[in-house]
């Protein structure tokens, strides 16, 4: 476990799977969630995005670690860094082909639901945790830590929304001491 997870760094509601999702590979350890289409498939389950074992292979765990890293490009623009270029592409890319069916429920609202067989019902509910996110306000609150050793993603619970790093006591004071020498050497 990641020392930010420590803290109260997840994330409300379903937004927490999609934290998890894209802390399944821990820069700072090299720990990767998704060694296998196996691994995979049971990691799915154990997280909550399937009910049961899906048949998943190889291309299917390239394009899980896709979308998760560009997940997580797009959740350091939360942190204020820029979006590379290519991020949109290879979210769209890692999402291509999933669905999500429509629902009427009794009281005639309408839910968004996962369809497809394999790896695409936990990726449609990612896409739509995420759209959710977006209409709340609260996919400005996922954040990726911006150390190059880290990127960790947590959820800024402050006020005002101004948390930078998973861990002030890591991250933030390794940036700060290096920014410290960084002014001292000139």
């Amino acid at each position: 476990m990641h020392p930010a997870d420590t803290e109260t760094s997840g994330a409300p509601g379903e937004l927490e799977l999609v934290r998890r999702f894209v802390n399944s590979y821990d820069h700072e350890t090299g720990s990767e969630e998704f060694t296998s289409p196996a691994a995979l498939a049971d990691w799915l389950v154990d997280e909550g995005f399937a009910e049961r074992r899906a048949k998943l292979g190889p291309a299917d765990v390239e394009r899980a670690m896709e979308l998760r890293e560009a997940l997580r490009e797009a959740l350091l623009t939360n942190n204020d860094e820029p979006l590379p270029a290519t991020t949109v592409a290879r979210l769209n890319g890692a999402l291509s082909g999933v669905a999500l069916g429509v629902r009427v429920n009794d009281d005639c609202t309408i839910d968004l639901e996962p369809a497809g067989a394999g790896l695409d019902p936990a990726l449609a509910r990612i896409a739509g945790i995420i759209r959710e996110a977006t209409l709340t306000g609260e996919w400005a609150r996922l954040k990726v830590c911006p150390a190059d050793d880290c990127l960790w993603a947590f959820y800024d619970r402050s006020r005002n929304h101004s948390r930078t790093w998973c861990r002030m006591e890591d991250c933030g004071n390794r940036a700060k001491v290096k920014a410290f020498r960084d002014r001292q050497s000139q």
